[in-house]
């Protein structure tokens, strides 16, 4: 193809992006200004537990994810939602009551989850959701630099210019923008598109998840489903749980137990009050064997009436310009399989405003 895409951001968008790029003969550069790859999907294994810290799966019913799983060869390494159903937990001296189908995302606010996509379950990775991003990584790594953040883009002779912290730059024919919308806005702002600005309207909500590690005569054998959430007036910090251990299969050796529970700005170390809560709501026994906290000060992005329009205008603009898509969950949806398609489209876009067969 002969043509230099720079793709600005290793999320799974972004490293989706570059996959289908380089199917399709593009030389492909991906620069994230951090040191690891992947965005929020971040897994740890320890001691045979599978703690994700970022999300645990993505829904059945879309075929993106499970689609790019196949063309990077772990098609096989994909597992199926085994326990389902949810309860809801009210506080005070309640108990946890279950919830209809579909509506424990409803209470958390996750947008774009319908009854017919949720009545398929959850599917995820067998050694949890780094598996994709370490296949993209292995299959993009002479393409892949990390550590080098984007300070500005500016048109160029033959496209963009992109510049570094250090004074370097890269030039470019076509560039996308695979990054939280905060920044796509400000770099695109920066080359005059003003309608741009619009998408600093993104809210990206801080969380916390808290794994915590049990033996599983610690858990009482009641518990239904795979987790609960927690009604807004609960005055609960754990504003949900999931069965960790029961949602997907081997996520802790056996005669163990493996809950994450999404906290609420606390003060202090989550841990401890996430586990005191989970006493209290779930009735464990004893301390927990081990806990591992993740903070994310900027999480899961939340749309703001107009959010749409807002991008589309955006889009159209750009297609003024020399080649430059935005692609992400800032734009086109937050769950990781809706970041595959956003990040594939915008590759498609590029592809074809370049003149090159579009790969699939």
């Amino acid at each position: 193809m002969g043509v230099t895409v720079a793709v600005v951001g290793a999320g799974l968008a972004g490293l989706s992006a570059a996959w289908a790029l380089d199917g399709a003969g593009a030389d492909v550069v991906v620069l994230d200004a951090g040191r690891r790859p992947g965005g929020m999907i971040v897994t740890e294994r320890r001691e045979g537990f599978i703690v994700e810290g970022g999300p645990d799966g993505f829904l059945a019913a879309e075929p993106d994810i499970q689609e790019l799983a196949r063309e990077v060869g772990i098609e096989d390494r994909l597992v199926d939602q085994v326990a389902r159903g949810s309860t809801l937990w009210t506080g005070g001296g309640g108990r946890l009551e279950t919830l209809p189908e579909g509506r424990a995302a409803e209470l958390l606010g996750i947008q774009g989850v319908g009854d017919s996509g949720l009545s398929r379950g959850f599917r995820s990775f067998a050694a949890g959701m780094a598996e994709v991003v370490e296949a993209l990584v292995t299959r993009l790594a002479a393409r892949l630099r990390t550590t080098q953040g984007v300070t500005a883009i500016a048109r160029a002779p033959r496209g963009w210019r992109l510049s570094f912290t250090g004074a370097s730059s890269l030039d470019a024919e076509a560039v996308i923008l695979a990054v939280p919308a905060w920044v796509a806005a400000r770099l695109v702002a920066g080359l005059g598109v003003s309608a741009a600005r619009a998408l600093d309207t993104v809210l990206y909500a801080p969380s916390i998840t808290v794994s915590l590690a049990y033996r599983a005569d610690q858990v009482p054998e009641t518990l239904e489903g795979a987790g609960f959430v927690a009604a807004l007036d609960s005055g609960s910090a754990v504003r949900a749980c999931t069965y960790a251990w029961r949602k997907y299969p081997n996520r802790a050796p056996d005669g163990f137990a493996l809950l994450r529970a999404f906290v609420g700005p606390v003060d202090g170390d989550p841990a401890p009050i996430a586990h005191a809560e989970l006493v209290a709501i779930a009735g464990l026994r004893g301390a927990p064997l081990w806990t591992r906290a993740f903070h994310w000060p900027r999480g899961l992005p939340r749309y703001r009436p107009g959010h749409a329009e807002r991008v589309a205008a955006v889009r159209d603009r750009l297609a003024r310009l020399a080649p430059l898509a935005i692609a992400g969950a800032g734009f086109d949806g937050a769950g990781v399989s809706a970041c595959v398609k956003s990040g594939r489209e915008a590759a498609k876009s590029v592809l074809e405003r370049l003149g090159s067969p579009v790969r699939g």
